[in-house]
């Protein structure tokens, strides 16, 4: 994760997306439940209060304002009283440009869900999915012309009602292609080859096993599935929703990360997907690595769901979100020899290479973090082997480690580059290395290969030495002795 994402995302600046697909109305009956109708084995529900959201493609529009963007919404609406209440919610909405088309011959799709305290009991779907007719579908391919052009990047949520028809999704793909900008497709349709070459698509574990007719039970079942996906039709990546295990994102250059959701207590998960994808597509258009805004968007879709109704999260609460995140990822990383042999193991069944460095760490400085950067750029995944205290005075002397294992491993572990922390007891990490098998053995230049211990185990399993330039000017052992001069 980028070091400073918290702050990143707080400073976000406001751009334009683009929103097209199917907008509802998502209604909430709230009441209480106290006895078992009499006429059949049902509960009954004692109606309290009642209210309604943009659900849909509008409650994409509505996750993008909270997280301070601005929208254009291209969808469509029946001529009926949900179709009213949709325009009515959008008129004072200053940060959502709306361009409602209207065909009389649909109704608006309304999901009406039923609600005791905070537990849903029911939902009630009125709708009619039909393809829109070609005068409309020509009017909206003409308002995304027009719109494109102002906006970062383009999302499609299909929720397979009819308003994105063939036509319109490779209308969209082109089109967006030709000005360069990023197309995010939230399929529902189970025929991808209607979003072949689109830049990236959100599908969640269901879909996802549909459209590739792949086991998706496990997270590395639905990297494989995913990839599967990218071959065959051409995206550039799959962002795949896993709901209670967080997302997998699968890139076409064959990189895999997952990052699971983060411990809350469920309310609701209606439209977390649409959290999810608003998130995603906000961090990519401010610039952000695939890899920092598919965490965004997992830590969006974790808050949300301990919200009720179609909910949204802002920048702040993501920030604040991550920041709790690394402080338990920091506790975290340091584990066991047998704990981090089943991690790397882990890593390694996902297809990312790993990495391992060592050293005492005491006092950290400049010189130990650009070591740790640049070991990091050579792997997927960085272990760092961790002298105890009673290894580092057999080698330093007594009086050293100036500071102890805990806050040697804690430092250690707070840092971006570091993937997870090992303490050992012996003089030397071999080991550790022979244990968890690394590919990439980083040690700093003031070492030959030769005396980089592990290096001919390491390459007897095809893995390779790579010795690191070091930062002039920094040493632990020179810092105490002007501490001791002072």
């Amino acid at each position: 994760m980028t070091a400073d994402l918290p702050l990143l995302l707080e400073k976000l600046q406001s751009r334009a997306l683009l929103v097209m697909g199917d907008v509802m109305l998502d209604r909430f009956i709230y009441g209480q439940v106290e006895r078992i109708s009499p006429e059949a084995p049902i509960p009954v529900l004692r109606y309290q209060r009642e209210s309604s959201m943009l659900g849909g493609a509008g409650n994409v529009a509505r996750n993008l304002v909270s997280l301070g963007q601005k929208a254009e919404l291209i969808a469509v609406t029946g001529s009926d009283g949900a179709g009213f209440e949709i325009a009515g919610m959008l008129s004072p909405e200053t940060h959502i440009t709306p361009h409602l088309l209207n065909d009389p011959a649909r109704p608006t799709t309304v999901k009406s869900r039923y609600i005791a305290g905070v537990q849903q009991m029911l939902r009630c779907d009125h709708e009619r999915a039909r393809p829109l007719d070609g005068s409309l579908e020509k009017q909206a391919l003409l308002r995304l012309q027009m719109a494109l052009p102002h906006c970062a990047a383009v999302i499609l949520s299909d929720y397979a009602k009819g308003m994105l028809t063939p036509a319109l999704i490779r209308g969209c793909i082109e089109a967006a292609r030709k000005l360069g900008k990023l197309v995010i497709i939230d399929p529902k349709t189970p025929d991808y080859a209607l979003y072949r070459e689109a830049d990236i698509i959100t599908p969640n574990r269901k879909e996802l096993g549909e459209a590739s007719g792949m086991p998706v039970g496990t997270v590395e079942e639905t990297a494989k599935a995913a990839a599967a996906l990218i071959e065959k039709f051409g995206f550039g990546a799959v962002l795949a929703k896993l709901g209670g295990d967080g997302v997998c994102l699968m890139r076409k250059d064959g990189a895999s990360r997952h990052f699971a959701a983060t411990a809350r207590e469920v309310y609701d998960v209606s439209g977390a997907g649409d959290t999810v994808v608003a998130a995603f597509a906000t961090a990519l258009a401010s610039g952000l690595s695939m890899e920092d805004a598919a965490r965004v968007a997992n830590e969006a879709g974790s808050l949300v769901v301990g919200k009720t109704g179609t909910a949204t999260v802002t920048p702040g609460e993501i920030a604040k979100s991550l920041k709790q995140a690394e402080a338990r990822e920091a506790d975290e990383k340091v584990m066991p020899l047998a704990r981090a042999i089943e991690a790397v193991e882990r890593w390694r069944r996902q297809g990312l290479s790993i990495g391992f460095t060592n050293g005492c760490f005491d006092l950290l400085h400049p010189g130990h973090v650009a070591l740790l950067q640049a070991a990091r750029k050579s792997c997927d995944r960085l272990v760092v082997g961790l002298n105890s205290d009673a290894s580092v005075r057999r080698l330093k002397g007594e009086g050293r480690p100036v500071q102890g294992t805990p806050a040697r491993a804690t430092v250690l572990a707070s840092l971006a580059p570091v993937d997870l922390v090992v303490v050992f007891e012996e003089d030397t990490p071999l080991e550790v290395i022979r244990a968890l098998r690394p590919s990439v053995l980083a040690k700093g230049s003031d070492y030959t290969r030769e005396t980089v211990v592990g290096a001919a185990d390491v390459e007897s399993w095809d893995g390779r030495v790579v010795l690191i330039d070091l930062v002039d000017g920094h040493s632990t052992t020179n810092t105490i002795m002007k501490m001791k001069q002072a």
